[in-house]
């Protein structure tokens, strides 16, 4: 009587190790990327309030940036709030004639975002630039 043997080789086993330890060093740098980039995109919405008040106070002031560039003269212009406290994934706020600067905590790798209002015409653009050695695949946003 024949024994007949069924299953894997070592060998065979071995391969779907490693072609499985591949795709994980692949997979989860770009997961970590991807959880920093949702945290961020959760920071951009904090300031989305008090982007649209700067935009409707350069709008009030023919676009003078000089007449927006606190956040007192954003709230006397437009009777917005202020900047929202920092909390969650955000660690400074601060707001000055060059734009909202967003300071991230560790958990979304320490990065800096400025957004800056850029005016073309009679309407706001806004401009974002990373700092804190973060780029876009890191924030989501900017270059």
């Amino acid at each position: 009587m024949k024994n007949l043997q069924k299953g894997f080789t070592l060998i065979e086993l071995m391969i779907v190790v490693a072609i499985i330890g591949i795709l994980a060093a692949i997979a989860i740098p770009q997961y970590q990327d991807y959880i920093t980039r949702a945290k961020w995109q959760d920071n951009l919405a904090r300031v989305q309030a008090f982007k649209t008040a700067i935009a409707e106070c350069l709008q009030n002031n023919a676009g003078v940036i000089a007449e927006c560039d606190t956040t007192d003269e954003v709230r006397s212009a437009t009777g917005a709030l202020t900047l929202p406290a920092a909390a969650g994934n955000i660690s400074a706020l601060s707001y000055d004639a060059t734009g909202i600067l967003i300071t991230g905590t560790a958990g979304v790798s320490s990065c800096t975002v400025l957004i800056s209002p850029n005016l073309t015409g009679s309407a706001v653009a806004w401009g974002y630039t990373n700092g804190g050695g973060c780029n876009k695949s890191r924030t989501g946003v900017g270059t």
